[in-house]
């Protein structure tokens, strides 16, 4: 199976700007014979950009493995647009889901049905309750994309002013996580000079995330950062600082091809730099994980290792998750700036 994007090496949370990728060979290993088996994944919303290449991923690997993928989409990234997709799942009896969820708490009653009925279920990218899950399939330890973000919005701002938030949705559960950490970390002394005036939301939807950049920008004068840890969100907001030719600075998560444009060192740009991982690879990882969930490779279990065919860490372990449940971590995030930009905006 042809392998069509890279992976990332692994390297300590406080070295996050230096860990340099690497291309995966061309060739990916096929997990097995997996013919009549059915996995599904179940992203987040349509016309994500980031979202789609997850489901790439995922189908990537489940079709090398003989296996039938199917990727549902809802048009809402709303815990409520997933739901009947989940329950449309549990009656084609797939044998695993896979979910991005909009809500952690929401569909705990549609999953823990799913998994009753001997479905095995894993989430990637954003979380379930543990209850409603095996496993979750995380693209970067919670504390080193706070870290990164963090120490980014200290950077660019100079170490003090205002900033400001600018997320998906309030229920979004890798969001929240990725917020927490980075209150917590400036909690400590060296970011006392910064203030945090607002976390606004704009639901993974391009328009309400535009609305939401001009909203911020209109009610805090002295704004001098936002910090955007959606890929939907950083895109929109990019644009409406640069064609504002604002000088407020951006920073958070986005895809090298959509942030190509807004990324430089000079007044110009509007992002000095900004920090992702693979999508494709988090795609690759949950499809490979709920192969090892079906074939008994593993429960889901803390301390338990399956094989990734030939993902750069493979093979990987299961550890402890924050909300008690398990977990299995990609790599931390990578940085994006003007040396690199255009090396990976024709990647993906």
């Amino acid at each position: 199976m042809r392998k069509r994007t890279v992976t990332f090496v692994l390297a300590a949370a406080m070295a996050v700007s230096s860990v340099l990728p690497v291309y995966a060979s061309e060739e990916t290993e096929s997990a097995g014979d997996l013919s009549g088996k059915t996995f599904a994944i179940v992203i987040r919303n349509a016309g994500n950009p980031y979202a789609e290449k997850e489901a790439e991923g995922f189908r990537e690997v489940i079709e090398a493995a003989g296996a039938e993928c199917i990727v549902r989409t809802p048009e809402r990234a709303t815990a409520d647009a997933q739901i009947p997709l989940i329950q449309s799942l549990i009656s084609q009896e797939v044998d695993a889901i896979a979910i991005a969820s909009n809500d952690v708490n929401a569909l705990t009653a549609s999953l823990t049905e799913a998994m009753e009925a001997g479905i095995k279920v894993s989430s990637l990218d954003s979380n379930v309750a543990p209850e409603a899950r095996q496993t979750f399939v995380n693209q970067a330890g919670v504390q080193e994309i706070g870290q990164a973000l963090a120490d980014a919005v200290y950077d660019i701002s100079g170490g003090e002013g205002q900033w400001a938030i600018l997320s998906a949705s309030s229920q979004a559960a890798n969001q929240n996580s990725w917020i927490e950490a980075m209150q917590t970390i400036m909690e400590d002394e060296k970011y006392a000079g910064l203030e945090l005036v607002e976390i606004a939301y704009g639901d993974d939807e391009p328009q309400k995330s535009t609305d939401q950049t001009q909203a911020l920008l209109e009610k805090y004068p002295d704004l001098k950062v936002i910090c955007s840890p959606t890929t939907v969100g950083i895109s929109a907001a990019a644009k409406v600082l640069q064609d504002n030719q604002s000088s407020v600075k951006l920073t958070g998560l986005g895809l090298p091809s959509e942030m190509s444009e807004y990324i430089g060192d000079d007044d110009s740009h509007s992002c000095p730099y900004m920090f992702l991982w693979n999508p494709e690879d988090v795609g690759r990882l949950s499809a490979y994980t709920s192969i090892a969930l079906v074939e008994g490779t593993i429960t889901g279990a803390v301390g338990e290792t399956f094989e990734a065919g030939d993902m750069e860490n493979s093979p990987y372990t299961i550890t402890e998750c924050d909300d008690g449940g398990s977990e299995v971590i990609l790599g931390p995030p990578f940085r994006f700036d003007s040396s690199n930009i255009d090396e990976w905006k024709d990647i993906y």
